[in-house]
């Protein structure tokens, strides 16, 4: 089914064609005629599957179709990298359409994006707590909108925006179409749907634990002490021809940009201490191919959208088996293809099997053949313990102390 088979007005179609697109992908195939009838939509797919696109060309499309003076559509997403890379999506989908976006996001002044709300931009796009903001400071009247997107809705329950959602629903008017979109479905985001949509479409893609099936995922075991020097021989040894590596925190994230820096590597960083200026340098450069490696927290993992991404490394574990899934998204976007690494720990090892549950793979290990162990790596996958294989007379024991004890 091409674009031009959904029905969307002209002007977009052309915005389609300019941005080198023929065919929707699945999501934007069955969420986008629904839409464009006016209904609410639930929806969920994996990270890197259009999502965006989705929502944008509905919104737009009505815009084109009813005009109206003021705020006309509302985007509320989990972070300010996410949020620019909607605004971004909207300025392309409608580059031959006259509407302007507003982006609404902390880390910058409040000035420009009064000036820009001020100025008529009939679309918003923001981070909940800058929106509030601007709603109690009266420079974002919401009576207007009619479109309201909830994006990446299960990241926001996980960084705690609910009651901010809440508050911003709450000033919207009744009369509107609500489109969720998340990576997963959980209970959670059910309780959502329940009160920010009506009757609402449901669009699923993929299950929630789904990896894109262009990617290939590899372990490499290694000791904690060595981690830094494995993955300077890693890099080394491998064609990165644009890579993400993932860090637990923001100062393993510094120490580890210092060390690569200073060793040569062509190295970006990103996570929630940089100021906004910075963030969007960093993202700049990487898109544009100045900076080979970008070394990011989880803040990035669903904000980073470079279509060329063709490594991510996991250097620290993910604490969540979904944000695993949410790393590895970063590459094989759009149906293409990418290497997922993972360096493990031994210390890591349960973390590990938790997201090979998660995804239903058990993944293969490997060895650098270059690299010099002090502790040979164990590349046999540990194996859960099942009920039989508890340790049950060191139970008894116990049990009976605690009764001789009591």
């Amino acid at each position: 089914m091409p674009f031009s088979s959904l029905g969307l007005h002209p002007d977009l179609q052309r915005g389609v064609r300019a941005m080198g697109f023929t065919d929707p992908t699945p999501i934007q195939s069955q969420a986008i005629p629904l839409a464009l009838s006016g209904k609410d939509v639930l929806g969920a797919a994996q990270t890197g599957s259009g999502k965006t696109a989705a929502f944008a060309l509905p919104i737009l499309h009505h815009l084109l179709n009813h005009a109206r003076p003021g705020l006309r559509a509302l985007v509320i997403v989990p972070t300010r990298e996410l949020a620019a890379q909607v605004e971004t999506a909207f300025r392309d989908c409608g580059r031959f359409t006259p509407f302007k976006v507003s982006l609404v996001i902390g880390g910058v002044g409040y000035h420009g994006q009064r000036q820009s709300l001020a100025q008529g931009a009939q679309i918003a796009v923001g981070t909940p707590g800058r929106l509030l903001d601007h709603i109690r400071q009266g420079t974002l009247r919401l009576d207007r909108v009619e479109q309201l997107v909830l994006d990446e809705a299960d990241r926001m329950l996980d960084m705690g925006f609910l009651p901010d959602i809440r508050q911003i629903i709450g000033r919207l008017p009744k009369q509107r179409q609500t489109m969720l979109f998340s990576a997963t479905l959980s209970p959670e985001i059910e309780r959502v749907a329940a009160f920010a949509l009506r009757e609402p479409e449901r669009v699923e893609i993929a299950k929630p634990t789904a990896v894109a099936e262009g990617i290939t995922q590899v372990v490499y075991p290694i000791t904690m002490d060595q981690k830094a020097e494995f993955l300077v021989a890693l890099l080394r040894a491998t064609q990165i021809r644009s890579g993400v590596i993932f860090c637990r925190t923001k100062h393993g994230a510094d120490r580890l940009t210092r060390r690569l820096k200073g060793l040569g590597f062509s190295i970006g960083v990103l996570h929630a201490n940089r100021t906004q200026g910075q963030r969007t340098a960093a993202m700049e450069g990487f898109r544009e191919g100045k900076t080979q490696i970008l070394v990011a927290t989880d803040i990035a993992a669903r904000g980073i959208d470079v279509r060329e991404v063709s490594h991510v490394i996991n250097y620290d574990l993910p604490g969540h088996p979904e944000d695993y899934v949410h790393r590895v998204g970063r590459t094989a976007r759009a149906q293409g293809v990418g290497d997922a690494i993972t360096l493990m720990a031994p210390e890591e090892q349960s973390a590990l099997a938790a997201i090979e549950k998660f995804v239903g793979t058990v993944f293969p290990r490997a060895v650098l053949p270059s690299f010099t162990y002090r502790v040979p790596p164990l590349l046999t996958p540990a194996k859960p313990k099942s009920f039989r294989d508890l340790n049950w007379s060191r139970f008894n024991r116990r049990f009976r102390k605690a009764r001789f004890r009591r």
